[in-house]
């Protein structure tokens, strides 16, 4: 009788340990929309949603890009200078490739921003949006970036209107096989 028990206990173990595998990989798949921005683990699986906004794939963004239907906002962090350059060595930041047409308006994605890099992106999509804030914006910068997703929320905080979030970035762009173009950071003012 103990084998059978036995049996039934591991039998039942295994199931438990099936089921919490799958809520753990439910999870991984689908991402609550949180209420406040994230400030940490930027490049980690995103919610399909946000509140305010509307979400589009690729091909939606393409199609906005081709009609000339929004702006482009990408925010993308700039990468720093390394601190323990030697003094008067060269440093040649990486590339960025954008969205052609796009603004870049690097380290305006974090959940927390200072309040110069704040008032950067309040000028950048004030100048991009000509003071209209009904103009369509849309927001990205890579795959499963949260701080595309970030920056799209402060703006509909902002007061725009027309908010568009595009979680595939310009990983999903390329991946299409849709063309990209050297970017340089909007200037500060």
């Amino acid at each position: 009788m103990s084998g059978r028990r036995n049996a039934a206990i591991t039998v039942a173990l295994a199931a438990l340990a099936v089921a919490a595998f799958s809520v753990v990989a439910a999870e991984e798949l689908f991402v609550v929309e949180p209420d406040e921005y994230r400030t940490d683990a930027y490049l980690a699986s995103t919610p399909e949603t946000l509140k305010g906004a509307r979400v589009v794939t690729t091909d939606e963004a393409h199609a906005l890009w081709a009609a000339g239907a929004a702006a482009f906002v990408d925010v993308l962090p700039r990468p720093p200078r390394p601190r323990d350059l030697p003094a008067g060595t060269i440093w040649r930041d990486k590339p960025r490739r954008d969205i052609p047409g796009s603004v870049w308006l690097p380290d305006t994605g974090y959940g927390e921003l200072a309040t110069g890099t704040q008032e950067y992106l309040r000028a950048g999509l004030a100048r991009v949006t000509q003071g209209d804030s009904t103009k369509a914006l849309v927001f990205y910068c890579l795959k499963d970036c949260w701080m595309s997703w970030n920056a799209a929320k402060r703006a509909l905080k902002m007061g725009y209107r027309n908010v568009i979030w595009y979680p595939d970035g310009t990983d999903g762009w390329q991946a299409a096989g849709f063309a990209l173009t050297d970017a340089t950071p909007a200037a500060r003012e």
